[in-house]
Order: C-alpha cells, then sequence, then structure tokens
C-alpha cells in the first residue's frame, strides 16, 4: 500500500585521503660531510632523537681558537680593571728621581761651562754640549713624569669600557659558532616514524638538501573535500564516522579549511582519527554524510520497477476493473513514476501514483497493463 512522505533521507559518501598532521623532510641548514645517520627507514623516534650528524672537526678547532682569544681578552679586561701595580708606580717615581739628579748635575755643569768659556778656557762647542746635555735630560724628566702621573691617575675608563666591548664581541662569536655546530646535528621535532632516507654516511650535502622524511604516525587525520552548503552544516568539534577500507572510525572535525579547492571545488574537511587507529598513510577515506531533502513522493520496493521506452520507468498498481466485478478481481495498471532516488532494496519515486493505491512489489515480469488478476 503505497504511503505518501513529504521528505527522503538521502546518504552522500564524500572520499579524501589519510594523512600526517605533520610531516618535515629533515635536513643541514650548512654544508658538511656527513659522518653519522643512526637511524633507517621505518624506525620509531621520540622528539629530541639524534637522528644524523655532519663532521664538526673544523668548528671544534674554530672553537678552541675563539676560546683562547676570549681568554687573553678577559684577562686584559681584568688588568685594565685593577689598574697599575704599585711596582710600576715605585719604578716610575725612582725613575723620575733619577733623571732629576741627572737634570741637576748637568745644569751644575752647564754653568761651570758657561763661566769657563767667558774666561775663554773653553770652545764655544764644548759649552753647547753641556747646554744640550742637560736640555736633553729635561725632556726625558718630562716624559717621566708624565709616564708616572699617568700610573698614579690609574686606567682611563675608555680604555676599559673598549676591552669590555672586544670581550663582548669574542663571546658573541663564540655562541655563534656553537650555533653552528648545533646546526650541523639533526634532532626528531617530533615523535614519529622514519618514512624515507635520501643519503648515506660520507655524502657531501648541502644547505637545506633532505636527508630524511620524518612522518607523524600517531596523529593521522582525514581530509576530505566536500561541497560547500554541505560543510555549511559541519561544526568544529563535531563527531563524524570515517571509513578506510572497510573499518570505521569516529574522528572529531577540527578544521574546515577557508579556501576551494581548485580541482575540486570542495572545501577540505579536516577529521582528527583517534590515536590508535591503524590506517595507513595516503589509503583512501570515506565520509557518509545524511541529508533531508524536502520532495513528496513514495518508497518503493525496487522489484517493483519497471523499465519503460527512453530510460523512464513504471509501476503496477492494482485498480478496480469497470466493467468487471469480482471480491477478489482487479485490474493492472501501470503508471509512470520517476526515480528520485535509491538505497539498498528501495527507491524514492514521484508520479501519477495515490496514496493508498497497492503496488505490484515483485513478479512485474509476469504481467502486462490491463491484465486481470486475482489478489
Amino acid at each position: 500500500v503505497l504511503e505518501r512522505v513529504v521528505e527522503y533521507q538521502v546518504e552522500r559518501t564524500y572520499t579524501g585521503e589519510i594523512v600526517a598532521r605533520r610531516s618535515s623532510d629533515l635536513g643541514f641548514e650548512l654544508s658538511g660531510t656527513l659522518v653519522e645517520v643512526l637511524v633507517d627507514e621505518g624506525d620509531t623516534v621520540a622528539e629530541g632523537t639524534l637522528l644524523a650528524r655532519l663532521d664538526t672537526r673544523s668548528l671544534q678547532a674554530q672553537r678552541q681558537q675563539i676560546e683562547a682569544q676570549l681568554r687573553q681578552a678577559q684577562a686584559r679586561f681584568q688588568e685594565l680593571q685593577r689598574g697599575p701595580r704599585q711596582e710600576d708606580i715605585a719604578a716610575a717615581v725612582a725613575a723620575v728621581q733619577d733623571l732629576q739628579a741627572q737634570l741637576d748635575l748637568a745644569r751644575l755643569q752647564q754653568q761651570r761651562r758657561e763661566s769657563l768659556y767667558t774666561q775663554g778656557a773653553i770652545s764655544l762647542e764644548e759649552r753647547d754640549e753641556a747646554a744640550f746635555g742637560a736640555d736633553a735630560l729635561e725632556n726625558r724628566l718630562n716624559q717621566a713624569q708624565s709616564q708616572l702621573d699617568e700610573l698614579q691617575a690609574g686606567t682611563r675608563l675608555e680604555q676599559v669600557s673598549a676591552q669590555d666591548a672586544q670581550v663582548d664581541q669574542i663571546n658573541a662569536s663564540l655562541r655563534s659558532l656553537d650555533v653552528s655546530i648545533a646546526k650541523s646535528i639533526i634532532y626528531a621535532p617530533f615523535k614519529g616514524r622514519i618514512s624515507l632516507r635520501l643519503v648515506d654516511e660520507g655524502a657531501v650535502v648541502g644547505p637545506s638538501q633532505s636527508v630524511m622524511r620524518l612522518v607523524e604516525s600517531q596523529a593521522l587525520e582525514a581530509r576530505i573535500g566536500v561541497p560547500s552548503q554541505v560543510a555549511s552544516r559541519i561544526t568544529n568539534g563535531s563527531v563524524q564516522t570515517i571509513e578506510v577500507n572497510g573499518q570505521s572510525f569516529e574522528g572529531t572535525v577540527t578544521a574546515l579549511l577557508p579556501e576551494l579547492d581548485d580541482a575540486s571545488q570542495t572545501v577540505t574537511l579536516v577529521v582528527v582519527l583517534p590515536s590508535d587507529a591503524p590506517p595507513t598513510i595516503g589509503e583512501i577515506a570515506r565520509l557518509k554524510l545524511k541529508e533531508q531533502q524536502r520532495e513528496t513522493g513514495y518508497w518503493v520496493p525496487t522489484s517493483a520497477l519497471v523499465a519503460g521506452e527512453r530510460g523512464l520507468w513504471s509501476a503496477y498498481v492494482l485498480a478496480i476493473p469497470e466493467d468487471e466485478a469480482g471480491e477478489d478481481l482487479y485490474e493492472v495498471k501501470r503508471r509512470e513514476v520517476e526515480v528520485l532516488y535509491t538505497e539498498s532494496d528501495r527507491a524514492f519515486v514521484r508520479g501519477v501514483l495515490q496514496p493508498g493505491e497497492e503496488i505490484v512489489a515483485s513478479g512485474t515480469h509476469r504481467l502486462v497493463s490491463g491484465q486481470l488478476v486475482v489478489r
């Protein structure tokens, strides 16, 4: 018996791919010789695990050289901070006193030579030599006195600041070298599995050259394209059923990407699968969604449909005969229908059917329109 309905539910399947939440092509920022690779393809590694390293002997030698320069600069800085030693000041005082005594003696000799020259006892050359010697000693005394004053005044602040800046500069060079050494080692940025190993020990690798590929195998997600009108009815945090190789998993929607895919013109739906889900990266994922369609029609068994001309469909119903009457006698009538949706063993159709009519559910190949049958 036909029963009219005003809506029906459609189950649609959308396909996508299983991908890793995170994957990285790992390599070095510096060039060098690869001396050690500690993992193979398929190995599971924890975050922070040492994976590979370059030859760093040259960098280590440079570091030792810079460390020696740093110690030298620090010693000079400490010396400037402490100022001159008392022994140096005492030696400078003694040098000034010695030159002062020599100058006093030279001035007395100069006076005597001047007197002798006036008396005509010595030549002009001998007088000039005595005067020149006294003047030279006076210049040496002034120089020694300046050095003594500098030692007694202590180290200038500008010298201390300049030496402090030099220490900082060497420290910066040392830190830069430490960064270069650190960049010669690859550590696992997250827990995952090695999916690809591209080079072996002994190879000379360049900056940004891929050495291996690491994928996060414990956190998988399905990326499935759905029409924009369907995506508008899905919210972040909702739970969806994802089917992979006949197995169903409950996943959580974490994102709806804001741009349409250029090829399929669909919105990419990101669904995170449970941590214990066994699918392999790259497998096909299927999302089944049920949609309500507003349409008036009837649910009929697919076995009740009769193929018509030009791809049309019909169904047989039982009607009361007009010229013959019988308690259980009915006339077979053909009704043209349009199939809107099919699922399993039934179809949703619309046409000239009427509510309450009895439809022939099976055996339609044995009937023709206008045939009288007994129910």
